[in-house]
């Protein structure tokens, strides 16, 4: 079995609506060799991913896939379900694949379900070897893969406060692109677009984000206008930091001026030993130190998003209990570290307990060392400041949500993380001496989405809108033109209709890509790259897009969703380089691909001649409307009987009809092929163009050439 090519398929596809990855698979000497005449072969597959007991595959229940190898299927499905549950012990859970014999005898289209491409290949790959080696009844260490796999996934996966708002936002059906290989994503097109990274929106200024990097100046202006901070004040060296305690009164938190995460703060420190300690530990992540009062209670974070309290956290410290038997250190891996919600990749909420500078101290505070033997039943604290917490969004008093609210305000920040001291949150914080002590850029949400105990809150959701009114889905006008013939001079046309109501229109063409009246390309362009590019542009305000078939069995489409897919027609004569779509019914399947992604409101425009459309139609979403030169066509009549909508001609005149209902177009002279002129006319009436306003713009562009 070989891997002879992997198509990646990066937008919807002839397979399914999400991103696929395609793999022509080569069973060579193993095409007629069943999984249940191979010896040893389902015992090893099922030993080695046993959770493949969840795919329920075409027998539709769980085991379904288990009770196919028993019977004995081939190689190319195997691969399919081996690569899903590679991605799935990665940490995506997808159950979408597919396995399609080609023309060829033995070689076979495998689909597969990816998020990120250079996963989805991996699990690819390994999936392949995995089931040579069960073949051939080779050694093959999965677990050894899986930890691979999953290195690989957190090194090029979104973070988790990213994925929140990519989450929220896909749930209200605003599309998403990734525009690097960190953080930053963009959600909605062209000039209805927003950009996010992790929490920070691209409403944070960057003045209020280098407010919040700097906790002296932070401190200083939360105590102008009122809040209650504790006393402080940055130290040059370890000396100074001593005689700041002495003067702040002991103990006192030692902590970097800058910085995040809790990293390097150090609290309740007593010993001057230990202050200098901390001072040199904090000074390694910063070029400021600070010293602080102690301020008594427990931490914790308020998430305030425009303005408004959204979730709140209570933090716990990390500990462990003794046994009378471990070592603090054998304590930290038996009872923190190994907890599956810690580790180091990004899926996890929870990171490892490091035996760094800030927990030898906490440990020495406790009368500890990393070898103490903690007596049976003895509660060690490891972290202080851990990242463990419990939601009490509910219990928030609403002065100290004022509070926060203002101190978000004073620093500059649209969605910031407010860290309170305080014994009850549902207090006053003047009744109990409670205190700000920082206000954080860019807060991870993972606390709130996913908190130790108490209610996940929907804080995503709540920062998306913020960018997003409500009903707004961030997308632009876009019209998606393919078919065998015309498809040039359609799309040339209806850019020209919607840049006539004063759109800045953007459309891809084999003659380039255009924005306004400017060619930003001069290449053919009819493909999914450069229908991502238009939708990347902030000035772009319509799209039209001509898609070729080619582009789509080679890359998928280059955009989500779409408001018109205009099919001119579905030839006979036409010949491709893809012989396994060289027939007319193969290629409507192809071109089912646009009409798939109309929205629910939108509209799939079709030649009324052509007796495959219904194929290409079958799950279109939206309304159908057929244009036909000839008023008369027996498919056009039929749809109108059936209360459809239809463009035609009838003598001169173009006539829009609605059922029984239609409606002719003012007089106008016809310029070009009505095989042109009547699919434009369709796109345009079905983007609530007027009447008259279609009239002008066919006059214009008579016009203009």
């Amino acid at each position: 079995m070989e891997i002879r090519k992997i198509i990646a398929l990066r937008g919807p596809n002839i397979w399914a609506r999400y991103p696929v990855l395609e793999a022509w698979v080569e069973l060579g000497d193993l095409k007629d060799s069943p999984s249940n005449e191979i010896p040893g072969f389902n015992q090893r597959i099922m030993s080695w991913l046993p959770l493949m007991i969840e795919h329920r595959c075409s027998v539709g229940e769980r085991g379904g896939f288990f009770e196919r190898l028993r019977r004995g299927t081939y190689l190319a499905h195997i691969l399919e379900h081996v690569t899903l549950e590679l991605q799935s012990r990665a940490g995506y859970e997808f159950g979408f694949g597919r396995a399609r014999e080609t023309s060829k005898e033995g070689l076979f289209r495998v689909a597969v379900r990816y998020e990120d491409e250079a996963v989805g290949r991996a699990c690819l790959a390994a999936g392949c070897e995995l089931c040579l080696a069960a073949v051939y009844d080779r050694p093959y260490d999965v677990n050894e893969e899986i930890r691979k796999l999953r290195v690989l996934a957190d090194d090029v996966r979104l973070g988790p406060t990213t994925r929140t708002l990519v989450n929220a936002a896909r749930a209200r059906d605003i599309p998403v692109c990734r525009l690097n290989s960190e953080s930053l994503a963009q959600l909605g097109n062209g000039a209805r677009q927003r950009r996010i990274r992790a929490a920070e929106t691209d409403r944070t200024g960057a003045i209020a984000e280098s407010i919040a990097q700097d906790k002296e100046l932070t401190r200083t202006l939360l105590r102008q206008v009122g809040l209650p901070v504790p006393a402080g004040r940055p130290v040059n060296d370890a000396e100074d930091a001593w005689e700041a305690a002495v003067e702040i009164g002991l103990p006192v938190v030692v902590k970097p001026q800058c910085g995040n995460h809790g990293n390097g703060v150090v609290i309740g420190v007593s010993k001057r030993e230990q202050i200098e300690a901390a001072y040199h530990f904090a000074v390694t992540l910063a070029k400021g130190v600070m010293v602080e009062e102690l301020a008594h209670g427990a931490e914790h974070r308020l998430l305030v998003v425009g303005g408004k309290l959204v979730a709140a956290t209570r933090g716990k410290p990390a500990f462990v209990i003794g046994d009378g038997r471990q070592t603090v250190r054998e304590l930290i891996e038996s009872q923190l570290n190994s907890d599956p919600r810690r580790g180091r990749d990004l899926s996890c909420p929870l990171w490892p307990i490091e035996l760094d500078a800030t927990v030898l101290l906490v440990l020495e505070q406790e009368g500890h060392r990393v070898d103490s033997v903690p007596p049976e039943g003895k509660k060690v604290i490891i972290q202080r400041n851990g990242n463990l917490a419990e939601d009490v969004t509910d219990a928030v008093h609403p002065e100290v949500a004022r509070m926060a609210s203002l101190a978000a305000r004073v620093v500059g920040l649209d969605v910031a993380g407010i860290d309170i001291i305080a014994d009850d949150i549902s207090r006053p914080l003047e009744a109990q001496g409670g205190v700000v002590i920082e206000v954080n850029a860019g807060p991870g949400l993972q606390m709130h989405v996913e908190p130790e105990s108490g209610t996940p809150r929907p804080v995503g959701d709540a920062i998306v809108a913020t960018l997003f009114s409500q009903g707004e889905d961030g997308r632009i006008p876009i019209v998606a033109v393919t078919g065998a013939e015309n498809t040039p001079a359609v799309t040339k046309l209806v850019a020209h209709m919607l840049a006539s109501t004063g759109l800045v229109v953007g459309h891809t063409s084999a003659d380039g890509i255009f924005v306004g009246s400017t060619r930003t390309q001069t290449d053919d362009c009819r493909d999914a790259e450069s229908a991502r590019d238009v939708l990347l542009n902030p000035l772009v305000e319509a799209a039209v897009f001509e898609t070729s078939l080619e582009s789509i069995l080679e890359e998928g489409l280059g955009f989500d969703r779409c408001h018109v897919a205009v099919v001119t027609s579905i030839a006979e004569g036409m010949k491709l380089d893809f012989a396994e779509w060289d027939t007319p019914e193969k290629r409507s399947l192809v071109y089912r691909a646009v009409g798939d992604v109309v929205l629910p409101h939108g509209t799939l425009v079709l030649k009324a001649g052509d007796a495959l459309g219904p194929i290409v139609a079958k799950h279109c979403p939206g309304s159908l409307v057929l244009f036909s030169t000839d008023e008369h066509e027996p498919l056009l009549q039929a749809h109108r009987v059936a209360g459809g909508k239809a463009v035609f001609a009838r003598g001169k005149d173009i006539v829009l009809g609605s059922g029984v209902e239609e409606r002719k177009l003012p007089e106008m002279p016809l310029v070009g092929s009505l095989e042109v002129i009547l699919p434009a006319i369709a796109a345009a009436s079905a983007l609530a163009l007027h009447d008259e306003q279609i009239v002008a713009a066919l006059r214009s562009f008579r016009q203009c050439g």
